[in-house]
């Protein structure tokens, strides 16, 4: 028996009016989307003087060029993150309701379909507006007037520059994750184990378990230093990317084994897991054959 536990005695929702809740959750998701958007916005001036210095000014990467990106972004990462989810608790929730599928203010998402989502749109988004082959096409089109040529950074640009915000917004969404006791972990006899002892708490009433979510925020947090010291050393663009979902999904599969929120069951392991595998593996060799390092 656990005699020293950490005890988390918090309302999940800190506003809860029936038709108007807002959860610690919802709360420090947006505290996190926010930050990270307003650190690449203040970046962007201070990777285009670097990429101006050796030479490749023609990359165009400014505030404004970010900010046309970032809704698309945000919208395809936000359709991710709910697509990632429904498919994993299809057979135990949303085939018996379907329609719930687009119930997303009632919560549901999944953080790999947030971050895969998001750069999916990001990089579809900067190939269409810089193509003027793909833009002459939708000229074609009746009732669609073609859009303009803009001149916007190339993805890999964009994505070294999203990495580390992105991974810090992550953690701080983390925040509101470990405050709600929403998702589950294994139990455990460790002093820092935690219960959940507000009766409204999705945790409440589960033997002390291990703090999983707080695990990957500390994971998180790493993964940003160690990206802000590596960003300048490292080629070529889109490296840093590529080394952050690396980094991200080899602590995120092994800190899944402690999760126990996950229906989706692939050779023994669940949604997450696979993901991060298949991940691990594309980028690994990404990383060890292209990656160059040099000092900034």
């Amino acid at each position: 028996m656990n005699l020293i536990v950490i005890n988390l005695p918090f309302n999940p929702y800190i506003i809860d009016l029936g038709a108007l809740a807002l959860s610690w959750h919802g709360f420090f998701t947006a505290v996190g989307l926010m930050s990270a958007l307003y650190l690449v916005v203040r970046w962007s001036k201070t990777r285009s003087d670097i990429l101006h210095r050796a030479g490749q000014s023609e990359l165009n990467l400014t505030a404004d060029t970010v900010l046309q990106v970032a809704p698309w972004a945000i919208l395809s990462g936000i359709i991710g993150a709910r697509l990632f989810h429904v498919i994993d608790f299809w057979s135990a929730i949303y085939t018996y309701d379907p329609v719930s599928v687009f119930y997303i203010w009632k919560g549901g998402i999944a953080i790999y379909g947030a971050v895969l989502g998001g750069f999916v749109g990001g990089f579809l988004y900067l190939k269409l507006r810089n193509s003027v082959q793909l833009l002459n096409c939708i000229g074609y089109i009746p009732l669609l007037k073609k859009p303009n040529v803009i001149k916007l950074p190339k993805p890999g640009v964009l994505a070294d520059l999203v990495a580390a915000p992105m991974i810090l917004g992550m953690a701080i969404g983390r925040i509101g994750d470990v405050i709600n006791g929403e998702h589950f972990a294994t139990y455990t006899d460790l002093p820092w184990g935690i219960i959940y002892t507000h009766p409204l708490s999705p945790g409440f009433g589960r033997p002390a378990s291990h703090p999983a979510v707080f695990y990957e925020l500390l994971w998180d947090l790493a993964i940003f230093g160690l990206l802000l010291w590596l960003k300048d050393k490292i080629k070529p663009n889109g490296m840093i990317f590529v080394l952050f979902i690396l980094l991200y999904s080899f602590g995120r599969f092994f800190i899944m084994f402690l999760r126990e929120d996950y229906y989706m069951n692939i050779l023994g392991f669940n949604q997450a897991q696979v993901v991060a595998l298949i991940l691990v593996l594309i980028t690994l060799p990404i990383v060890c054959f292209k990656a160059r390092f040099f000092k900034g």
